[in-house]
């Protein structure tokens, strides 16, 4: 399975941004999908993931309120991002396939897109 994320780019502070994930095969409407951001010198950090049937979520507390993690079809995922603030900034990141019960953490993924860069300006 291949994963395409798209729709990063410069914003401002309190700008909003829709990030989409694209997925190769129908496949992935049978996993949980999830994005991951990374800033320059920091760890890869969780952000949020939706479940198989886009009825649970789970969003990091920095982003809680201001991100909404949606499923539009079975191949793609999407990530409103609202009120953008520049600790918002980096590169994300697309997953899917979580495999146990800890779908906030990266090792659960099997697989992986390439990432979108994210740059919030103050």
């Amino acid at each position: 399975v291949q994963l395409q994320a798209s729709g990063g780019g410069l914003v401002r502070t309190g700008d909003s941004l829709k990030l989409s994930c694209a997925a190769s095969l129908r496949a992935i409407a049978s996993y949980t999908m999830a994005w991951f951001r990374q800033a320059p010198g920091k760890e890869r950090e969780f952000v949020a993931y939706i479940n198989q049937n886009g009825r649970t979520t789970h969003y990091s507390d920095s982003v809680k309120g201001r991100f909404a993690i949606s499923r539009d079809n079975a191949r793609t995922a999407n990530l409103r991002m609202n009120s953008l603030k520049p600790e918002d900034s980096g590169v994300y990141v697309c997953a899917a396939q979580c495999i146990g019960t800890n779908c906030a953490t990266a090792y659960a993924y099997g697989y992986w897109g390439q990432g979108t860069l994210v740059t919030v300006s103050s």
